[in-house]
């Protein structure tokens, strides 16, 4: 496993990082037991990054990984939570107040008394007039405190991050978390990466696969990609198969390809998948194959969906 600076954090995190929401059931109902074993399975073959959220399965993803780690010592693993939505896409609450208690509660249920990074759960749903005057500065007096040891801030719009990284104070915010930004069909995500490094910020991907576009199952019914996306995905797809290759390999390989981004999150609450995603990780990538979807994609490169308050959100491309 490759090991990266996450910006100016001083943590070296896998290139390949576990995304614990499947472990709350979001995806499809997981068996609790497969799931801590996918947790153990991903730490033993190396990763050391693992992000959750209260909101993943309403807490159930924080319960079931904190069942996991209490068998695991802490300073085998660096783990993320965050702050801000809890019940679903609409109940967000980024009062000082709130977020303070969040990560009492996140520790309860995670069984630690320390959170690596805690980050601001998609604030392109939130005023972010509040995120800069109000919750930042409730996360930087729990890093004072040692409560903590980073602050962060997600989401799926890019316009947002960069928003939030322009105006935060200099030093507040260590790290951005983007996904379906840097994939296979999408790699808008670079535009950002020079504001990164020049501020030190660590950059964290999620959802090679955006969301299930390039995956064999496709995309979710729930899923905001335009019909043109999908199927421009599916063709990619189907190609792969056709060939008897599995294009989830190719997404992995591509999402962790880029220098500049330190740790790509895949989820699972399965054992054998997990240990598949970092055998992807780990391979040699087959140039011409990935050169020959990227070209099958290319109709739809940078092609984009986007959601949050109206003044969060990135202009559509189609």
């Amino acid at each position: 496993m490759e090991y990266r600076p996450l910006g100016r954090t001083g943590l070296q995190v896998s290139a390949l990082s576990f995304g614990a929401s499947s472990l709350g059931s979001v995806f499809r109902v997981t068996d609790d037991t497969e799931a801590i074993r996918t947790v153990h399975t991903a730490l033993d073959l190396g990763i050391n990054f693992i992000d959750v959220s209260p909101m993943y399965g309403l807490t159930k993803a924080e319960t079931v990984l904190g069942r996991a780690l209490r068998e695991i010592k802490r300073d085998r693993y660096y783990l993320a939570t965050k702050v801000g939505q809890y019940c679903g896409p609409d109940s967000f609450d980024f009062s000082a107040e709130r977020v303070t208690r969040s990560l009492d509660e996140s520790c309860a249920r995670l069984g630690v008394d320390y959170i690596d990074l805690l980050q601001c759960h998609d604030i392109e749903f939130a005023d972010l007039n509040q995120i800069i005057d109000e919750t930042l500065p409730a996360l930087v007096k729990l890093r004072e405190a040692g409560r903590i040891g980073h602050i962060g801030i997600t989401g799926l719009p890019l316009k947002v991050l960069r928003d939030g990284l322009l105006r935060a104070a200099p030093g507040v915010v260590d790290t951005i978390l983007s996904f379906c930004h840097y994939e296979l069909n999408d790699t808008t995500l670079e535009g950002l990466l020079p504001l990164c490094r020049e501020r030190g910020i660590g950059v964290i991907n999620a959802s090679p696969t955006g969301m299930g576009l390039l995956t064999e199952r496709g995309a979710p019914a729930w899923h905001p990609a335009s019909p043109e996306i999908i199927a421009g995905c599916r063709r990619a797809v189907e190609y792969c198969q056709s060939i008897g290759e599995d294009i989830v390999k190719l997404a992995v390989q591509f999402a962790i390809s880029h220098p500049d981004i330190a740790t790509t999150l895949v989820g699972t609450a399965n054992p054998a998948n997990i240990r598949k995603n970092i055998a992807h990780a780990e391979a040699p990538v087959d140039q011409a194959l990935m050169a020959k979807v990227q070209e099958l994609l290319s109709p739809i490169h940078n092609h984009n969906f986007t959601r949050g308050r109206p003044e969060n959100r990135d202009p559509l491309i189609y």
